[in-house]
């Protein structure tokens, strides 16, 4: 579980989090959706210990985690997984190398490294493309490595930026499955941020919306659906809270 009660960061002047409440249960694929510059990928930074908060509590399965020494805090982090948007592999590594990229070295030794990166290929669809180069990958080929580098390493918690974004459907469809599918395979706590609403209601067991620094409202797919908060809905139906003047 993650719980994040009144978390504020701010650069200077510009205030991003506001007074962050929130609650991740075990095994869920909660969903963080709003404008952009609303403070999504910030949010994720804080909780992954990359940005600390100004303010606020962190607990990941009831321990405090702001605050610790560094060793302490890399033991916590250790139990993420993170798929950045556009997938961020290292261009000098074959595939096998970028999935390998952060499995613990003592983990049954170089045998036990080549196994965990063959299972995790397999599971994302892609078992035979451990010696390809980044650069001969597609997209949605590039997102699944990612995938599959995240999932290798055996977390408790992947957190997923913009998994979709720059994929026709088809292949945005690929990714929702598979991140459904290793949720449920692995009882993965799963984090999304995303501005793909289709993405968002598939995968999600609840959404949460990121408003001025502050999550507004949490709810299960039908009730964001149909929610009555006007902010909301300005944003599922994607228009503007007045008339823009064009000029």
């Amino acid at each position: 579980m993650i719980e994040l009660q009144g978390i504020h960061k701010a650069f200077g002047a510009n205030r991003v989090l506001r007074g962050v409440d929130l609650t991740i249960e075990p095994g869920e694929t909660l969903t963080i959706i709003g404008g952009s510059g609303t403070g999504k990928s910030v949010l994720f930074k804080v909780m992954l210990g990359l940005l600390p908060p100004d303010q606020g509590s962190i607990r990941i399965d009831g321990r405090e985690v702001t605050g610790l020494r560094e060793r302490d805090r890399l033991a916590v982090t250790g139990r993420f997984g993170m798929v950045f948007q556009g997938g961020a592999l290292f261009d000098s590594l074959t595939v096998g190398e970028n999935v390998a990229f952060g499995i613990a070295p003592d983990r049954n030794g170089r045998a036990g490294i080549d196994e965990a990166v063959r299972q995790s290929l397999e599971m994302v669809g892609l078992p035979d493309i451990a010696a390809m180069m980044p650069a001969e990958l597609s997209g949605g080929m590039r997102k699944r490595v990612a995938i599959a580098r995240a999932i290798a390493k055996e977390p408790d918690f992947i957190l997923y930026d913009e998994p979709t974004t720059g994929l026709d459907p088809i292949m945005s469809d690929v990714i929702n499955e598979l991140i459904l599918r290793v949720g449920r395979r692995e009882g993965i706590t799963s984090v999304v941020i995303t501005h793909d609403l289709v993405s968002a209601y598939k995968i999600s067991s609840r959404i949460a919306m990121l408003y001025e620094g502050r999550i507004i409202e949490t709810g299960t797919v039908e009730e964001i659906r149909h929610t009555t908060n006007e902010i909301i809905r300005q944003f599922i139906e994607g228009r503007s809270s007045g008339p823009v003047s064009v000029r």
